[in-house]
């Protein structure tokens, strides 16, 4: 089984994907699970393209951003989720391409029908129909929080973006989950209450 869990920052991805992850095993089910970011791979060549797409101040072409993204996703695919499915586990991705779509598209203005056509040359079908996927929402108010409570990180390129741009990408993903048919799921709430939420969702 393919899974997808995709939002904007401060949504829950990486709590729910872990919880997700930590339930299946439970069943017996083997997991491979990480998110597309490569901000915390241990495999240090994505890792280091992650560093360069999340730095604010190396003033990347918003072009280059887009293929250093697609580098990773497609490192990421090949090394961990290909062979994972070959084996027969189940494979839980935070983000996928329509995040590059949402920041890069409808963020800073790349043009939306490139992005697509560089994900469909070079990803492989089996990457665009995941088993299951969601998007999470949040609240522009509860998000905020979170990221407060977090620590902002402001050297982050899209995390040091101004309250309009935070916006823009929460309507362009909205606007996304409904052309591309991803049903969403309310975050708010207690990790515990939005993961039964997600149980449901998936009929889990």
């Amino acid at each position: 089984m393919y899974i997808v869990i995709e939002g904007q920052d401060a949504t829950g991805k990486d709590t729910q994907a872990s919880l997700l992850k930590s339930y299946l095993e439970s069943t017996g089910t083997p997991v491979t699970a990480y998110s597309e970011s490569g901000t915390n791979s241990p495999d240090p060549f994505i890792s280091s393209i992650a560093k360069l797409n999340y730095q604010s101040d190396l003033n990347l072409d918003k072009k280059t951003r887009v293929l250093l993204y697609l580098t990773n996703r497609y490192e990421q695919w090949k090394r961990f989720a290909e062979p994972a499915l070959k084996r027969g586990e189940t494979v839980i991705l935070t983000r996928n391409w329509l995040s590059t779509l949402v920041y890069e598209g409808y963020g800073t203005g790349v043009s939306k029908t490139l992005i697509e056509k560089l994900h469909k040359d070079l990803m492989p079908e089996k990457y665009f129909t995941p088993d299951k996927i969601v998007l999470f929402t949040l609240s522009e108010s509860e998000r905020k929080d979170r990221l407060i409570s977090q620590g902002k990180r402001s050297s982050e390129f899209f995390k040091s973006k101004d309250a309009e741009f935070q916006q823009t990408l929460n309507r362009a993903y909205l606007t996304v989950a409904e052309e591309y048919h991803v049903p969403t799921l309310s975050a708010s709430g207690a990790p515990e209450e939005v993961f039964t939420r997600l149980k449901n969702l998936f009929s889990i």
